[in-house]
């Protein structure tokens, strides 16, 4: 298989990221508003011209690079890295990661990921037991692990996953497990494979609206997806297995409004649990080019819209992405956090929403 799309790498001169004042930007709450700059030859935004509400902490310090020095000792891929997700720092400050499982090659070509494309020749039985293994050594309460599309393996790397999880469990036992699945290519054998060993959260994204699957996700098709959940929460339910299922969306590559809320409403009719939104941002010019930024207000409605159609938790943000405060939306996770404030306000730590006196 032929790369249809080429990884990309950051330039050595970051030059280039300058803010535009706000007041200069068109209108984009509901008013019909475009880009956030004057248009490419093709339409597109310039690469690395965002609006000021989209800033990202560049990777740094102690415990970013103990983790990623953790994670290179066991062999082991991060979605964080691979995909260059702008909350790295963040999630990796807080010693989160999402674990990427099966390999670093996809063998799909989707219009928005950065993660390398073409015929993956990796295999290691040994995964899941060094995925546990890090996972302990770093003490977590919630781990997401996820996946590149495995079209090459008869059961898309259903039964790594399961071992996985499996592993994680023996590990770590009470820690919340999530995972992040393709399609499988709508099959029910490896869905099955992958709820037998009870995850509690099974997340699979629907990535954009109906009618841009076709550009943006290639091979993916979008009732395919939402049967993914329905099945995954009624083999939880045949098995007494009180599973939550969860998927995001990317906003910004031309999608409407009413298309959106159709989406949100699509997604409820299969009893999907968590939804997150976020802006998508091209990671290179081989791939599809950002056709709005979306002002964070709008984000804040889109939140409300989706909470009113019985979603159970909705993170919607700029810089939003499926794993992004994944710890704080599994059940029982607001115990958790108070039981964390409590545990550092009895230590004389200042915590997050405590007042240093």
């Amino acid at each position: 298989m032929t790369r249809e799309l080429p990884m990309f790498s950051p330039p050595d001169d970051p030059a280039g990221r300058g803010h535009t004042d706000r007041a200069a930007l068109p209108p984009t709450i509901a008013l019909g508003g475009g880009s956030f700059s004057e248009p490419a030859a093709d339409g597109s935004v310039p690469l690395r011209r965002h609006p000021d509400w989209i800033r990202a902490r560049i990777p740094s310090g102690a415990t970013y690079h103990d983790l990623k020095g953790l994670l290179r000792g066991l062999t082991l891929n991060t979605v964080c890295e691979e995909a260059h997700c702008p909350n790295i720092s963040e999630c990796w400050d807080q010693r989160t990661a999402t674990i990427m499982i099966l390999g670093d090659t996809c063998t799909r070509a989707c219009g928005f990921c950065a993660v390398k494309t073409g015929r993956p020749t990796w295999f290691d039985a040994d995964e899941p037991r060094r995925v546990a293994q890090a996972v302990a050594q770093l003490g977590l309460e919630h781990v997401v692990i996820t996946s590149v599309a495995r079209d090459d393996l008869p059961d898309g790397g259903a039964a790594v996953f399961a071992e996985t999880i499996r592993r994680l469990r023996d590990a770590c036992p009470g820690m919340g497990v999530e995972v992040l699945i393709p399609d499988f290519d709508g099959m029910d054998a490896p869905l099955r494979t992958v709820m037998d060993a009870r995850p509690d959260i099974l997340n699979h994204n629907v990535e954009t609206v109906e009618r841009l699957q076709k550009p943006v996700r290639k091979r993916a098709r979008y009732a395919r997806s939402l049967g993914v959940l329905e099945r995954a929460k009624a083999f939880a339910a045949g098995d007494g297995w009180p599973v939550h299922t969860k998927s995001s969306l990317m906003v910004g590559l031309g999608e409407e409004r009413s298309e959106l809320s159709q989406t949100f409403a699509d997604l409820r009719s299969v009893d999907c649990d968590i939804l997150t939104i976020g802006q998508y941002l091209r990671p290179s010019l081989e791939h599809l080019p950002v056709i709005r930024y979306v002002h964070p207000d709008e984000f804040a409605e889109m939140k409300a819209e989706a909470l009113a159609l019985g979603f159970r938790h909705v993170e919607s943000g700029p810089l939003v992405r499926s794993s992004y405060h994944a710890r704080d939306q599994v059940p029982g996770a607001e115990l958790k956090r108070l039981r964390r404030q409590a545990t550092i306000d009895a230590e004389g730590r200042v915590g997050p929403g405590s007042l240093a006196g």
